[in-house]
């Protein structure tokens, strides 16, 4: 790998670990450049700014999350399965990515994004629906839009993925557990009976 890739990646990293943990508002270049090791002019070398850094992380967080939805979502498992597999993979996401989970589920940065940030979010959100609505076309999932019905689901996961980057809760724990099923429940068909 070329030098330069390797400043880049040290910049990235660096960038991600600062924007999530004290915020983008408040971390500076010279922070960044400082924990990459680098000279904070180096930044402008790969980069126009601060606010294109964070698009870049934001855009990668996106692709790294539809990339989850799609794995699974391949297969010929039934939707609610294939929802609990997307649990799996997001609660494992926290576990080794966890500021990646952090920038793309938990930061409020939706004003600095870019048009391509934008798309890449509204990827993410359509496979989701996407799996949603098979559920729905098989009749596991309830009536409604799958959009609310995908943010339901969701909702619910997000909880254990925040109890986890906390460290409040193990990726095997019972409340991991908990929220998948409920999550589940949130939106599963109701029978009558």
């Amino acid at each position: 790998m070329k030098q330069a890739d390797l400043t880049r990646q040290r910049l990235v990293r660096a960038a991600l670990e600062l924007f999530t943990t004290q915020g983008y508002h408040t971390t500076t270049t010279p922070q960044i450049a400082r924990n990459a090791g680098i000279a904070e002019g180096t930044i402008y070398r790969h980069f126009t700014g601060k606010q294109q850094l964070l698009n870049e992380l934001y855009r990668g967080a996106a692709r790294w999350a539809t990339q989850l939805v799609r794995q699974a979502d391949s297969g010929t498992m039934a939707p609610h399965a294939r929802l609990a597999r997307l649990a799996e993979l997001l609660v494992d996401g926290a576990g080794r990515e966890p500021a990646v989970v952090r920038l793309f589920f938990f930061q409020d940065v939706s004003l600095l994004l870019d048009d391509k940030s934008r798309e890449s979010s509204r990827e993410f959100r359509g496979a989701l629906e996407n799996l949603v609505a098979q559920g729905k076309a098989e009749g596991s999932v309830r009536a409604g839009g799958v959009d609310a019905l995908a943010a339901a689901w969701l909702g619910v996961m997000r909880v254990a993925l925040e109890r986890i980057l906390a460290r409040e809760w193990g990726m095997a724990s019972a409340g991991v557990r908990l929220c998948t099923e409920a999550a589940w429940n949130a939106i599963k068909a109701v029978t009558e009976g």
